[in-house]
């Protein structure tokens, strides 16, 4: 009995390891990857990452000419048939245009290299 409950205290350590591991290696990624398309304006952010095999995310925060904070989350899903759907602010889905689809293919090419460059490289 103890040892299946010092087990458990141990895997659930284990666990919540893996997971601050997980979140800060896509917070990373998503600083490399919000800096794929120049320098990130003072006292805004800038965030470009993969969330899963089918995901990917852009958001961006700013502060506009008034001073007043804005914020814009874009979600990209990509479909099994190729198709790529995006979604900005909670609004619904639409399918992107040719070439927004192939910039997107670009970004997510430029953010491979590097996140594998600067940050996987040292341990591989």
């Amino acid at each position: 009995m103890i040892r299946r409950l010092l087990n458990s205290v141990v895997s659930q350590k284990q666990d919540e390891r893996r997971a601050e591991l997980y979140r800060n290696l896509i917070r990373h990624e998503a600083k490399i990857g919000g800096q794929l398309f120049g320098a990130v304006p003072y006292g805004g952010r800038r965030e470009f990452f993969c969330l899963d095999e089918h995901t990917w995310i852009w958001h961006e925060e700013w502060a506009d000419a008034k001073g007043q904070r804005r914020a814009k989350t874009t979600r990209y899903d990509i479909r099994p048939n190729g198709m790529i759907l995006k979604a900005q602010d909670g609004q619904p889905y639409r399918e992107v245009t040719d070439q927004e689809a192939s910039r997107l293919y670009q970004a997510v090419v430029e953010y491979e290299r590097r996140v594998n460059t600067e940050l996987y490289s040292a341990v591989a």
